[in-house]
């Protein structure tokens, strides 16, 4: 069964712009369907291609990383650095505890130690963050308790609380926005469903089809409608439903108003749902930190020859990293060494 749903709604008269933009989810949603099969046609050849060229490079990495880690946590504990040189210190090994705490290319042993230095730094960062709080509420109560007499550092140390807590509360409502929205989406998306194929069966039950014939046809478009159904593919129903429309009323080949807010709506989860289905298969194809941000960026317009490019970039990226972070590792061995690198701020 082959249909345009362009040639359904109103080809011979003037479209409305309502019709205009359903015109276009059409089309979009055609091609994220078809940009979806071929990222599934495309997903083991990019994994087999990721673990030949991109994994042993990126697992060398973390390995060399790993020695600097356990270098620079057993100098810290057994050498004498300036309070300066230990803050330095600190920050080092708190960066390479966070970025290996998921690493894939450790021993259980290695990643336990990992785990037990990054627990480390997070009670002592919860620790310093309860104490910032804790002077900011100190500072926030003088202000309302002492309002003639405030200062330009009291006022600065207020503006400072207020930004932060407003910021904090502008990306939670953010994040809780996007994710209604995908509830909604996913809602609507499922109601659509039973709603579209409740009717198509309604009119092509072919249990009240007295004539041989259209019954066999009635037959077979309920079983397209029952497969539909099952893989929850809404677009299809849709254009099935359009269809059956336009055989039943060939002399109204438009859609009332009603109809279209309903298809809009339908086809806009429709369209959401595919783009995250997209977006998820190409977040379990991506590694590398610089991928994923590159793939955020491009809003889902990144191309199968893209991440390929940007694998081979990535590996590149990551080998001449290997050399600079293994001549690193060579000096930070020895106390002078890290000494040296501390002195001449290289750590």
């Amino acid at each position: 069964m082959s249909f345009s749903l362009k040639t359904i709604i109103q080809p011979f008269t003037a479209l409305s712009p309502q019709q205009k933009k359903l015109d276009r989810l059409i089309d979009k949603i055609e091609q994220q369907k078809l940009e979806l099969e071929q990222w599934r046609q495309a997903e083991e050849e990019i994994r087999q291609y990721t673990q030949q060229t991109f994994i042993p490079v990126y697992y060398e990495l973390h390995r060399v990383l790993f020695e600097q880690l356990a270098q620079l946590w057993k100098h810290l504990h057994k050498a004498e650095f300036s309070k300066a040189e230990i803050v330095v210190l600190d920050e080092k090994i708190q960066y390479l505890a966070d970025y290996l705490k998921d690493s894939q290319a450790m021993s259980a042993q290695e990643a336990n130690k990992v785990n037990e230095i990054y627990s480390y730094y997070q009670q002592l960062n919860e620790h310093a963050q309860f104490r910032k709080n804790q002077k900011k509420t100190n500072e926030l109560e003088r202000f309302f308790e002492d309002r003639d007499d405030l200062d330009q550092t009291d006022t600065d140390a207020f503006e400072e609380w207020h930004h932060d807590h407003f910021q904090q509360a502008r990306e939670q409502a953010r994040l809780k926005r996007q994710q209604e929205k995908q509830e909604q989406a996913a809602k609507l998306t499922e109601q659509s469903l039973k709603t579209v194929y409740l009717k198509i069966a309604a009119i092509i039950h072919p249990d009240r089809e007295s004539n041989d014939v259209k019954k066999i046809k009635k037959t077979e478009l309920l079983q397209h409608a029952n497969e539909a159904y099952e893989k929850q593919d809404l677009f299809a129903l849709l254009k099935m439903q359009l269809q059956i429309e336009q055989d039943r009323e060939p002399s109204q080949k438009g859609l009332n108003a009603e109809q279209l807010k309903f298809y809009q709506l339908a086809l806009d989860a429709q369209s959401q749902t595919l783009q995250g289905q997209i977006d998820a298969l190409i977040d379990t194809l991506v590694w590398s930190h610089k991928t994923k941000i590159a793939v955020k960026k491009s809003k889902g317009k990144v191309h199968i020859a893209d991440l390929y490019k940007q694998i081979d970039e990535d590996t590149l990226a990551i080998k001449q990293q290997i050399k600079v972070e293994k001549e690193r590792l060579r000096y930070i061995k020895k106390v002078s060494g890290l000494e040296m690198f501390l002195r001449h701020g290289m750590l």
